[in-house]
């Protein structure tokens, strides 16, 4: 197999209703699944949507702000979790087409949120990939994914594996993930604006890779349509009017090959960017460049990476839970 139709989903999420949110996705990945793609990307939390108070509310970072922790409470109530059965329909999606669903949501695991670029591929667990490090504002909301979600899915056709938004400007991380041997590499991020891009398409070149960089289209009145939809929050709606009411999130999603050039390129609005991928660019590109092979030097440069899942409370035989 050496052609691959692919499809960046370039919507808008509903968020904080996450249920809601899921029912679109499937939607939307159907109708490119149907259309023949064997891989489907979505932008960065768009289950749940990107926080966009966070760089957008004035206040929003103040201690105790009432409306920053009704949100975050909502956030909390809403995400994701292990063996959640509202992605069942995902999973069901990914098993009877055959196709890798990549998606991402605000996951809960135990009283903390992660951001998440969930990988749904046939006959197979969900592949997870929690953000190494929220960027900035960020770490207000998530918290830090370790080693242990570092990692890609092995389909027919090749490797398919993730990292979110400025993971990109991770040397190391780049450098990890290219040693996996991504076929396909899905850059999320919550707009694809040119620095995103430069950095996407770097990562193409660097990593002799196809890339979906994968962008979401927000307003400030989906925020609103989200919380509403949930039963909606004085004192989070209070904070969310203080957001200018204007286009957020952009998307301008692209695709881009192995040589850095742009494939697919989409606009401002909601669309599917659809490409058919020439898999067999991968092994001429890696003739002049190999970064994980003859173009590296392991006896000058060493990158070690721990796998191990760092939970901070490991509880042995003989302790009640």
């Amino acid at each position: 197999m050496t052609k691959l139709s692919v499809a960046i989903v370039q919507a808008a999420p509903v968020p904080l209703a996450v249920a809601d949110g899921i029912d679109k996705a499937l939607r939307l990945a159907r109708e490119a699944i149907d259309g023949g793609a064997r891989v489907v990307a979505f932008g960065e939390t768009f289950l749940g949507g990107y926080p966009l108070w966070l760089d957008e509310a004035p206040g929003a970072a103040l201690w105790d702000h009432p409306g920053t922790r009704a949100l975050h409470r909502i956030l909390l109530e809403q995400a994701v979790g292990p063996d959640d059965e509202r992605l069942l329909p995902l999973q069901e999606l990914a098993d009877g087409s055959g196709a890798v669903i990549s998606i991402g949501a605000h996951e809960r695991v135990r009283q903390s949120l992660y951001n998440n670029q969930m990988t749904f591929r046939p006959g197979q667990p969900v592949l997870d990939h929690r953000k190494l490090v929220p960027t900035h504002g960020e770490r207000l909301v998530w918290t830090r994914g370790d080693g242990s979600t570092l990692g890609v899915h092995q389909a027919e056709w090749g490797r398919v594996g993730s990292l979110i938004c400025w993971e990109h400007w991770m040397p190391l991380a780049r450098a990890a993930m290219h040693n996996l041997g991504e076929s396909v590499h899905v850059a999320a991020w919550p707009t694809v604006r040119e620095s995103y891009a430069i950095a996407s398409r770097h990562y193409a070149m660097e990593g002799r890779c196809f890339v979906l960089a994968a962008g979401l289209v927000q307003h400030r009145d989906d925020l609103f349509d989200g919380l509403e939809r949930i039963g909606g929050d004085g004192a989070a709606r209070e904070l969310l009017e203080t957001i200018e009411p204007e286009v957020l999130n952009s998307g301008n999603s692209l695709i881009a090959g192995p040589d850095a050039r742009i494939i697919a390129q989409a606009g401002e609005g909601e669309e599917t960017l659809v490409a058919e991928l020439d898999l067999d660019e991968i092994g001429a590109a890696l003739a002049s460049l190999d970064t994980d092979g003859h173009y590296s030097r392991p006896d000058v440069f060493e990158l070690s990476v721990d796998t191990r899942s760092h939970l901070g409370v490991n509880w042995h035989n003989g302790v009640s839970d």
